[in-house]
Parts: structure tokens; C-alpha cells; sequence
């Protein structure tokens, strides 16, 4: 630092304002201080600037996601990370795999590095303990997709329960009654949520719930497959299928190729997977919008870490309904009927 304050012509002083963005500081040496710090390629030490600070402030935050790896949750942290570099703030990311002890580590993992937030995609069990006690130490924490067992927490998800009843009246619309939901693990609040929009739709249009073709529990893309196939070579099939998840419906788009039964049984499915539009037939979705989310929770968590105490809030982002195909497949009496 000093050495770019020589290369600019001003103080220690100066340059460190100029660093942490003090607004008050001119144009002209902002401009002077800046040029020197590319030519000297200079990168603030951010743990001895935390460590100065009378805040504390590390400008990290933590999110914690279900799996990083499944296209819903990188998008998430895409947009997460976009309004965190907007105020230079770095993102610390995990998986929990729905998995409670790993849970437990990534969190107490990110508390360990000091962050100065927590974003957190909660598993079915939740820690809850761990993170009323930062919530009392008074690190801001915001959950995203899901709520958690925490009192009068912020919040941001989807409208679950809407979207799967729109998606039942509409394979209604088309002339279905034998419906079937498959859904992800129970414990885990959005298939809950899920589950209960679809048996909404079907009472809204008159359906009685028929358990022989409702399948919980489903965990990743190959289960899904043979639960699809399960189902649709069983003596009584469902004409259409409400698959609840993105790797639920990937599975059963696997099924039905193999069983030759994709142009036959109808297809709605939960969130949007890749290339949907380009199959064939094209997948008809209830389509989120995690970039929306994302966003609405990384500006939430921003707000409270400027200063924001007003009472806790449950942000619900809406879904659509894309019909693109697979979903506007007329009920002919059966998948393997005319």
C-alpha cells in the first residue's frame, strides 16, 4: 500500500479509502490510485484488512447447496455469486448431499473462516441447534428453496404447491385420469410440498387419489427409470406421469424412450431440465426461475448485513407452465391402448 500511495502521490491514508471505497474520496485520485494498484499488480491482504476493521467484516458468505453438481443448484450459486461480485464480496460453496453429518461439516466449516453470512438450502433434518446459535450470535442467515425449522427466519422459495396442482389439471385438461406423481426423498420439504399441489389437482378436478401409482422417495435419475418402467408395465398403467423433480424427469424420459412409450403417456415434470425443447417430443415443465431466486436471496442476506432489521420475510418466487409437447399428449385409454 505504501508503495501505490508513492506511485499516486497521496498518503496510506488516501489509498486505504480509496480501497474500501470510501465515497468521499475525488474522482481524480480514485482514478491516480487505481491506475497505480494495476501497474503494481497490488491485491489487498483481505485477512489483515478483516482483522483492522472495527467490524470484522471478511466480505465472504456461505451457501450451502443440496448438490453442486445438479444443474438447479449451479444455477443458484451463479446467481448468487453475480450479486455477491457486485460488492466484492466472496462466495464460499458446499454440498450436503441430504446428508446431516455433511451438513453439519460444511457449515461449521464455513463459521470456522469467519464468513459474514450464511445462505443455506436446508436438508430434510437440518441442523437447526448449530444455526439458532449463530443466528443469536448474530450472523444473518437466509434459506433458500426450503425453509428450515428456525423461528422467524428469512426466507425465498418457489410456489411448490401451486405449480404441481397446475400441472395435474393440466394432463386433466388433456383428457387424463390415471395420473402418476413420483416424487424425491419425503423428508425433504419441497417433494412434501409437491405432493400435496398434485393431490390438490386432482381433487380440483374430481380425481380420487389412487396410492397404487404415487411413488416417494425417488432419489436421482436411475430410480426414476425403473419406477417409470415399473409403472408403466404394471396391469393397470398410468396414461401420464408428474415427475417432481429434475432428475425424476430425466429418468422417466429414459423409460419411456425404452419402453417406446414416449409419444403414448403424457409427461409433466418439475423444474426444467437441459435441452428439453429438443427432444421428442419436447418436455412440457413447471418451470422455475432459480436465477430469480437466487438473486431475491443474495440481495435479502446484503440487506441484512448493511444494517436491515426490519421483520423476517418469506420471499415465494413463482413458477410457469411451459407446455411444450409431452404434456398435451391426449389420454387414449392407456399407454399401450388406441
Amino acid at each position: 500500500m505504501r508503495d501505490v500511495g508513492a506511485l499516486a502521490g497521496v498518503s496510506l491514508k488516501t489509498v486505504s479509502r480509496v480501497i474500501n471505497r470510501d465515497p468521499t474520496v475525488s474522482a481524480e485520485i480514485v482514478t491516480r490510485v487505481r491506475r497505480a494498484v494495476e501497474l503494481l499488480d497490488y491485491r489487498p491482504n483481505l485477512a489483515a484488512t478483516s482483522l483492522r476493521r472495527a467490524d470484522r467484516k471478511t466480505a465472504t458468505i456461505g451457501l450451502l447447496l443440496e448438490d453442486v453438481a445438479n444443474p438447479f443448484s449451479s444455477a443458484l450459486h451463479r446467481a448468487v455469486e453475480n450479486v455477491a461480485r457486485e460488492r466484492d464480496i466472496m462466495v464460499f460453496t458446499g454440498s450436503s448431499d441430504e446428508d446431516p453429518e455433511r451438513e453439519r461439516e460444511v457449515l461449521a466449516a464455513f463459521a470456522s473462516r469467519q464468513v459474514d453470512g450464511l445462505m443455506v438450502v436446508p436438508s430434510g433434518l437440518g441442523q437447526v441447534t448449530f444455526l439458532m446459535e449463530r443466528r443469536r450470535a448474530g450472523l444473518p442467515i437466509v434459506f433458500l428453496d426450503r425453509p428450515a425449522a428456525v423461528p422467524a427466519a428469512d426466507c425465498v422459495t418457489v410456489d411448490n404447491r401451486a405449480g404441481a396442482s397446475r400441472a395435474v389439471r393440466h394432463l386433466a385438461l388433456h383428457g387424463h385420469r390415471k395420473i402418476a406423481f413420483l416424487g424425491d426423498l419425503h423428508s425433504i420439504w419441497t417433494a412434501v410440498e409437491r405432493e400435496r399441489g398434485y393431490l390438490d389437482g386432482l381433487a380440483s378436478v374430481g380425481i380420487p387419489p389412487d396410492t397404487g401409482i404415487l411413488r416417494r422417495d425417488i432419489r436421482g435419475a436411475e430410480a426414476a427409470e425403473k419406477a417409470v418402467a415399473d409403472l408403466l408395465t404394471s396391469a393397470d398403467p398410468p396414461t401420464a406421469l408428474f415427475t417432481a423433480q429434475n432428475l425424476i424427469t430425466i429418468g422417466a424420459v429414459r423409460a419411456l424412450r425404452q419402453l417406446g412409450l414416449h409419444q403414448r403417456v403424457a409427461l409433466v415434470g418439475f423444474d426444467d431440465v437441459q435441452l428439453a425443447d429438443m427432444l421428442d417430443p419436447p418436455i412440457s415443465v413447471i418451470a422455475q426461475d432459480p436465477p430469480a431466486l437466487g438473486r431475491t436471496a443474495a440481495r435479502l442476506l446484503l440487506a441484512r448485513l448493511d444494517g436491515d432489521h426490519s421483520p423476517p420475510r418469506h420471499v415465494v418466487v413463482p413458477t410457469q407452465l411451459v407446455p411444450r409437447g409431452s404434456g398435451e399428449i391426449p389420454a387414449r385409454g392407456g399407454p399401450h391402448g388406441d
